[in-house]
């Protein structure tokens, strides 16, 4: 059921404690893919994944602007601070709870929002306002995980696979040619650089020809076949605390 379409007493009737919450970011995938990328894969994955499985599932509209400063020189990038990404999404998972899903993945597109997710689906969890798991795509589709950069082979595979006619294709040649082989200048185990400019041209990282629409259409599946593994996961995991030791 997608809250989006759904009327509120349709989630009154339905029987499930278990929702998902797509979480990406409006920022910028070099000069060929949308800004709106991150929010389009999370989503995506978020629907197949939940097709998947044999279980009613709540899905919730995306949570589309996160952590992206790192992206703030290149125009149409948005993005606001930490601490407020995670009480934007700490409210939002709460205001489900409220309704009775207590059970959440939060189904990520963007690398920057891992670690204030993490510590949000900890503080909701540990305060028992709700059981609360996030998951980020590119971590879950096996050995292509080492190929991902930004805007480069992974996330333009996904997005020829599901918004073909969002990614320019006359733009490839020019994203690969201005994008970085890496994240970041390093130094003794250090990195140097904060922002993406600092080392892209484009704010690409990684070689978008590598990633054609064949590619985009297994990651998809690799991807959803995991989030469909970790729904089943936290659908039956018991959820009580440990005790004081």
């Amino acid at each position: 059921m997608h809250l989006t379409d759904a009327t509120w007493t349709d989630v009154r009737d339905c029987e499930t404690d278990l929702a998902v919450v797509p979480v990406g970011s409006t920022e910028q995938h070099g000069p060929h893919a949308p800004l709106g990328t991150d929010v389009l894969t999370a989503e995506a994955i978020a629907d197949a994944g939940c097709e998947r499985i044999d279980r009613e599932v709540v899905r919730a509209p995306a949570i589309p602007i996160g952590v992206a400063e790192e992206h703030r020189q290149f125009p149409g990038t948005m993005w606001v601070s930490a601490d407020t990404f995670r009480s934007y999404v700490r409210e939002s998972v709460g205001s489900l709870a409220s309704h009775g899903f207590e059970r959440v993945v939060l189904v990520n597109g963007h690398g920057g929002n891992v670690d204030a997710l993490r510590e949000v689906g900890a503080r909701l969890t540990r305060d028992g306002d709700a059981y609360a798991v996030p998951f980020t795509w590119f971590d879950a589709v096996g050995d292509h995980s080492s190929d991902m950069g930004h805007g480069g082979p992974l996330e333009t595979a996904l997005a020829r696979h599901i918004v073909p006619d969002l990614v320019r294709e006359d733009r490839i040649d020019e994203a690969s040619e201005g994008a970085a082989d890496g994240w970041g200048e390093w130094v003794s185990y250090a990195n140097l650089a904060y922002d993406s400019a600092e080392f892209s041209d484009n704010g690409v990282v990684g070689d978008p020809r590598q990633g054609d629409a064949d590619r985009g259409e297994e990651l998809l599946e690799l991807a959803s076949a995991a989030l469909a593994k970790l729904l089943e996961a936290v659908a039956e995991r018991d959820v009580s605390r440990p005790e004081v030791k």
